[in-house]
């Protein structure tokens, strides 16, 4: 009786672990996919094949996968497909940063700055990557003082919002501005020189 009991349970632990590792593999292999179909600028095709996958199964979405669907959305400026996406997934934004900068980045750069600055707002733990989008999108809609005001904020600062603020400074090009791009170059670390996008900045 017990060891039959021991067989099942070990039989359903096999189980369990096979769906488990055929998901994995099924979103590492999906996920390959889409890459691939993205770096070869096969936007709409990536979205077809992330309409197949994740219908039923976009709480076992991976991240990646997810990221890779709200590129191909910004590539093509789909924003109803952007929205659809963002309804799927918005119960596990509070809980995943990793999904977020893309969202952020998405709504950006096709024009919704009310629908990024919301997310950003609501956001409890902000990181890096957030600020970077919400930086590169207010430079892109020709708000570059709001992105500049943002940057003061940052205590930290990596060298992509260094360049994205001496590209605000830059779009306004005002006198205010070039004494601030003079004052942040003269205090970020020495490393930062050897990136080529900073030094093209300056």
């Amino acid at each position: 009786m017990i060891s039959n009991i021991l067989v099942n349970n070990y039989l359903r632990f096999v189980l369990l672990a096979g769906r488990r590792l055929a998901s994995t593999q099924s979103n590492v292999n999906i996920g390959d996919q889409i890459k691939i179909l993205n770096d070869n600028k096969q936007y709409k095709k990536v979205l077809e094949l992330f309409d197949e996958f994740n219908e039923k199964t976009i709480d076992k979405c991976s991240n990646w996968i997810i990221i890779q669907a709200l590129k191909a959305c910004t590539q093509i400026c789909d924003v109803q497909r952007g929205l659809k996406i963002h309804n799927l997934i918005s119960s596990r934004l509070k809980r995943d940063p990793y999904v977020l900068p893309s969202l952020i980045h998405f709504y950006m750069q096709c024009g919704d700055v009310s629908h990024a600055q919301l997310l950003f707002d609501k956001s409890t733990k902000k990181t890096p990557f957030m600020y970077g989008a919400m930086m590169k999108g207010y430079i892109k809609n020709n708000s570059a003082k709001k992105a500049i005001d943002l940057f003061k904020e940052v205590k930290n600062p990596n060298e992509v919002m260094v360049n994205l603020v001496f590209n605000a400074c830059a779009q306004l090009a005002t006198e205010k501005e070039l004494n601030l791009l003079k004052t942040i170059s003269s205090n970020i670390p020495n490393s930062f020189y050897s990136n080529p996008y900073v030094l093209t900045s300056l």
